[in-house]
């Protein structure tokens, strides 16, 4: 197979991309099934298509992969009408593993091309009339992609549900995968001290947060969300997106940032911290505190073989009996190619912890005062957590 193209921004080993081929259809094969489906379209929430082929859905543009159990991949990408490509066997240094191009130009803001892409991935899975086809990321896949799938040529198909299957690998890393998301949490240590070094009066939020993001591209990031708010000390400065950083750093302000970021091969982590442009007050300092001391908590419940119900729930008695809000989001979750990726430590989550697998923790909660969090990045090994990815100083920073 042939290398990757010199134009990629840190490709994942052929090697690497090769084992993760050989899980996946050693455990379709042990569920017997033929195929798999994906799509995707963006690089925030869309891991699975990069997980198969080192690509990233990007831009809203949607992407679909069939990925057989006995031969290479079709990918259903934007282009031109009629594109019905074969790549060679050893592939074109872009498109490793990939057997087949087809391309359309449909939108998702363009209702009437809603099955342009199904109508490719059914030409792709023409040979599994009748087979068992596994849909993989359901949440994302759209509706008319999957209904046309279901009633045209493969109505007699078994569609069944397969995310799970692929989650289940997905979640656990690989060691050159750990060795990108510490290069990627590293990455946002950089982020967080160019951000903090230059907040200072008069500049806005946006303008803060923008070195962040700057930053993090010069060290081979792609992607990513910097969520910011500033406020007086004494007040709860709620991080948010772009659209609400448009207020102006006083003297003596607070300044809250989360580098929410990929990095190197398009892993995610995520930095967390608050900066004071003077002193801190004794109130933030004691609530930053009892969050380290919340985290360390779930964390020595985040080992192989815990449940995420079980450690939801001793977190929010353990928030109870301290007399701090219980939590009723999402405050501990698997990191990866998704910002968000299995197991979310909740109620609602099947998927155990497992060795290897690479965990983003953040309690936070408001008060009236008060928005007290942190973010850091943490590997599992066999007994537990054995690594915080980040460097940066666990503290709230006083400037």
């Amino acid at each position: 197979m042939s290398e990757a193209n010199e134009r990629l921004n840190t490709p994942i080993s052929t090697s690497e991309l090769e084992r993760r081929w050989s899980l996946v259809r050693r455990a379709m094969a042990e569920r017997n099934i033929d195929a798999l489906v994906m799509q995707n379209n963006n690089d925030f929430m869309g891991g699975y298509v990069k997980y198969f082929t080192d690509l990233p859905a990007t831009n809203g543009y949607g992407m679909a992969v069939v990925f057989p159990r006995d031969e290479g991949m079709t990918v259903v990408g934007q282009g031109p009408f009629g594109m019905d490509r074969l790549l060679p066997p050893e592939g074109d240094g872009v498109r490793r593993g990939v057997k087949r191009m087809l391309t359309v130009p449909s939108y998702s803001a363009a209702p009437y091309t809603r099955y342009y892409d199904a109508e490719l991935a059914e030409k792709a899975l023409e040979r599994y009339s009748g087979a068992t086809i596994g849909l993989v990321g359901t949440a994302s896949l759209p509706h008319a992609f999957v209904e046309h799938l279901k009633r045209g040529r493969l109505s007699n198909a078994n569609f069944v549900e397969a995310s799970d299957l692929v989650d289940e690998i997905k979640a656990v890393k690989s060691a050159e995968e750990i060795d990108l998301l510490r290069r990627t949490a590293r990455m946002q240590d950089k982020c967080m001290e160019a951000a903090f070094a230059a907040v200072a009066p008069g500049k806005k939020d946006i303008e803060v947060a923008a070195i962040a993001e700057q930053v993090g591209h010069s060290y081979g990031s792609e992607q990513g969300l910097f969520m910011a708010a500033s406020g007086p000390v004494g007040t709860a400065a709620v991080m948010a997106n772009r659209h609400f950083q448009g207020r102006v750093l006083r003297d003596g302000d607070q300044f809250t940032l989360l580098v929410e970021s990929n990095g190197p091969g398009g892993y995610y982590t995520e930095l967390g911290r608050t900066c004071v442009l003077g002193k801190a007050s004794q109130e933030m300092k004691d609530e930053f505190a009892f969050v380290l001391a919340a985290r360390k908590f779930t964390l020595g419940l985040t080992r192989p073989g815990a449940k995420c119900k079980d450690i939801w729930e001793a977190f929010n008695d353990f928030m109870r009996k301290n007399k701090r809000p219980e939590e009723k989001r999402l405050y501990c979750h698997g990191q990866g190619y998704d910002m968000v990726e299995r197991p979310l430590v909740r109620f609602d989550e099947t998927m155990p912890i497992g060795k290897d697998m690479v965990f983003s923790c953040h309690p936070t909660y408001v008060t009236e005062r008060t928005y007290s969090w942190a973010c850091d990045d943490f590997l599992i090994g066999a007994t537990g957590v054995v690594e915080r990815l980040h460097q940066f100083p666990e503290t709230i920073v006083e400037l």
